[in-house]
């Protein structure tokens, strides 16, 4: 069948198929914060792209269905080579971690020598090989202090390396790539936000400019603002707005707010809910990785897990 046949069935129809597809290929859903609420609805698990890859590892699943971006489905089949990983959508990629390549890495580095690189796991693998150690939104700043010198590559995102700046007494050369849905924020968002609802907490991604990262009253992963939602009864929320709708979802008695309701990733929404039956009946699309490459992406990622 072709991907658009599987637009006819309901949404509980293509449910109950999909959770039946899963028991007879040994299959897990791995869905992202930011995918749309019924690609969520019949994930496994819920997280951000790390925890997710680490979670395939940790699973006795034949068969991975990862509903995100092509580095995290990457990220899931550096660590779980053995496994079949899947990527419903061919064009889900990341237009940040596109920003770098793995021959921009190389000259990067030429003009820098001797300066270890950090490289952020929004990355493909081809960057991840030839980096030092990958990092986290949540764990950039321990991982840049655990590095020996003062002076560091940070690649690709700019806005993430000056917020680690800020928490660390070295040096940043960072790379010129952002998060365009993180990147958009401004100062007035939050001060329009605030305007709104007196008192309410504002937390923001650190992949936020430096001035919307100042004005904020907390500033974590998504991993992080999740912690937050579960301490809080009420949020204005400076990330893409999937997460947004997952808070409201897991806690209908408490009130979550987007900082900005435009705070969409085209990309993160290209996966649907007939594209994940369509990539689970055919084992579409299987992400491969060569083998010289996975090595050394693995290597980047288990120094990161031995650092954190």
């Amino acid at each position: 069948m072709r991907p658009e046949e599987y637009a006819g069935p309901t949404t509980a129809e293509l449910t109950a198929r999909i959770h039946e597809m899963k028991r007879e290929k040994r299959a897990i859903i791995l869905g992202h914060n930011y995918q749309v609420g019924e690609v969520q609805g019949v994930s496994d698990f819920l997280g951000d792209s790390l925890r997710l890859a680490q979670l395939a590892t940790e699973t006795d699943a034949r068969m991975v269905v990862f509903c995100g971006v092509r580095f995290m489905a990457e990220s899931a089949k550096i660590l779980s080579p053995g496994k079949t990983i899947l990527l419903p959508s061919l064009g889900a990629g990341c237009p940040m971690a596109d920003m770098i390549s793995g021959a921009e890495l190389k000259e990067f580095k030429a003009a820098h020598p001797g300066l270890p690189v950090v490289c952020y796991v929004n990355t493909s693998a081809e960057v991840k090989a030839g980096s030092d150690i990958c990092c986290t939104s949540s764990n950039a700043v321990r991982i840049v202090e655990a590095i020996d010198g003062d002076e560091v590559l940070f690649v690709p995102d700019k806005n993430l390396a000056a917020y680690v700046s800020t928490k660390v007494d070295k040096r940043i050369v960072p790379w010129s790539g952002h998060c365009y849905v993180h990147d958009m924020f401004v100062v007035e968002d939050v001060e329009l936000a605030r305007g709104e609802r007196p008192g309410v907490k504002v937390v923001v991604h650190p992949e936020c400019p430096p001035e919307v990262t100042a004005e904020a009253d907390y500033v974590c992963s998504t991993g992080g603002m999740m912690l937050l939602a579960a301490e809080h009864d009420e949020l204005i929320v400076g990330t893409e707005i999937g997460l947004v709708d997952r808070m409201n979802r897991e806690y209908p008695r408490k009130a979550f707010h987007p900082l900005s309701a435009l705070a969409i990733c085209r990309t993160m929404k290209m996966t649907s809910l007939p594209l994940v039956a369509w990539a689970l009946e055919n084992e579409r699309h299987e992400v491969t990785i060569p083998e010289d490459v996975r090595a050394g992406a693995e290597r980047a990622l288990a120094r990161m897990l031995e650092l954190s």
